[in-house]
């Protein structure tokens, strides 16, 4: 895993250091999943109100436990990324088409001008480099902040896969609205690539 002042290189980027002010995923613990998807989301709408072009999703449970849906934050889509495999089933219920379908609206919009990336979770599918992994990948090869939820069971796997590239944010409004101004500090002063 890099360190501070190791390289960390995006495909198709110039190399990036953590001395280099490139700290710009901001990694929310997740112990609270229901309050940190409602947090990010409310950031979100803040910023969509104020004019940041914001794309991403977050989770939402529907109904019991077993029902998750992922919500674009900038159309309102939803991706129901539970299957329904009947009473009694303990098999994974994981909808793998429909997360691939967010995955790619997230690609899109980091792609396609977003300012930030809203990423529901790192979780297990992340961990094991599916999931939403390719929409971490599409905003830092971008160059787009992230704001992710991170599950405490998968922090190591986590390190590892953003290295200096993030940095642990309380969840709290005011811990990530003193990150996003910093980020728009160093973007302001650094010199276009």
């Amino acid at each position: 895993m890099p360190t501070h002042g190791e390289e960390f290189h995006v495909p198709g980027g110039a190399p990036l250091t953590a001395s280099a002010g490139w700290t710009r995923i901001a990694a929310l613990p997740a112990e609270d999943s229901v309050r940190v998807q409602s947090l990010m989301r409310a950031f979100a709408d803040e910023l969509i109100e104020g004019g940041v072009r914001v794309g991403g999703v977050t989770q939402i449970r529907v109904a019991d436990r077993s029902g998750i849906m992922l919500r674009d934050v900038a159309t309102g889509d939803f991706y129901p990324i539970s299957q329904d495999l009947g009473p009694g089933s303990v098999a994974c219920n994981l909808d793998s088409s429909e997360l691939a379908l967010a995955c790619a609206a997230i690609e899109r919009a980091a792609r396609g001008g977003a300012q930030l990336i809203v990423i529901s979770k790192f979780s297990k599918q992340e961990a094991g480099r599916g999931g939403l992994c390719d929409a971490f990948r599409a905003a830092m090869a971008a160059r787009v902040p992230v704001i992710a939820a991170v599950s405490p069971h998968y922090r190591e796997e986590w390190r590892a896969f953003a290295g200096p590239l993030a940095e642990d944010v309380a969840p709290e409004r005011a811990a990530l609205a003193q990150w996003w101004a910093k980020i728009n500090a160093a973007a302001s002063q650094s010199p276009p690539i």
